[in-house]
């Protein structure tokens, strides 16, 4: 059975569609720095984690991993009670 790509590809397009939405009307030139994705594929007994760096240098893949999970601490911190 072939892997379903629906979700990643919606969770990307909304990512595109946020950045588009903070950056899209400010002065000035952006442009899509590096990214990383990092995936759970779940099967019967079994998880396994993949990640897929644009970054070609590994201190600046940690760094990149490093402000990621500063921020996702952030979030969780953020959160309401309950979540």
């Amino acid at each position: 059975m072939p892997l379903d790509q629906s979700k990643a590809g919606q969770h990307m397009a909304e990512q595109m569609e946020a950045i588009e939405a903070d950056f899209g009307s400010q002065e000035g030139n952006y442009e899509i720095g590096d990214i990383c994705t990092i995936v759970e594929i779940r099967g019967q007994g079994f998880s396994q984690v993949r990640m897929r760096p644009s970054v070609s240098s590994g201190h600046a893949l940690l760094g990149l991993i490093k402000f990621a999970e500063r921020q996702a601490i952030r979030m969780i911190d953020q959160a309401p009670e309950g979540e």
